[in-house]
């Protein structure tokens, strides 16, 4: 049975949306489904690597976190590239699996509509004064944390 291309869109859509209760249960419907092959075992490895990427985001060196989502030239560019290690030869059937799910994430991101990143930006050139406890200058409380723009 191949692996239903609706369940691996809505589990990109979930990953990508930060949604991992959510995921995880489509990763778990994905892995019912899948047959015992080395392929579908690299698929799922990928999609499962996606996922602890994602949900982490502050490993410097992950694909994933360093990955533009609004950047579409690149994610096509990145999909040829997986779609081409794919295709080849050389690789096993496990290592074709991994760079399909990575070319399948990168064709549905191009067709998501997922917002730029929002960035901090100082509405003056002055520095951000630090806000501290009374008796002990070396401890910033929380309005230091408190994004003013949001409040």
């Amino acid at each position: 049975m191949p692996i239903s291309q609706a369940l691996v869109t809505r589990y990109f859509q979930l990953v990508i949306n930060r949604q991992f209760t959510e995921a995880t249960r489509e990763l778990e419907r994905l892995k019912q489904k899948m047959h015992k092959t080395e392929w579908n075992r690299g698929y799922f490895r990928a999609l499962y690597g996606m996922y602890l990427s994602r949900k982490t985001n502050g490993d410097v060196y992950a694909f994933f976190s360093k990955l533009d989502l609004t950047d579409m030239e690149a994610l096509h560019g990145y999909r040829r590239e997986f779609l081409d290690h794919m295709r080849n030869g050389r690789h096993g059937d496990f290592d074709r699996g991994y760079f399909s799910a990575w070319a399948d994430c990168m064709r549905i991101l191009t067709r998501m509509d997922v917002p730029a990143p929002k960035t901090r930006k100082s509405t003056s050139s002055e520095p951000e004064k630090i806000e501290t406890v009374k008796s002990d200058k070396s401890q910033a409380t929380m309005a230091n944390f408190i994004d003013k723009s949001e409040a």
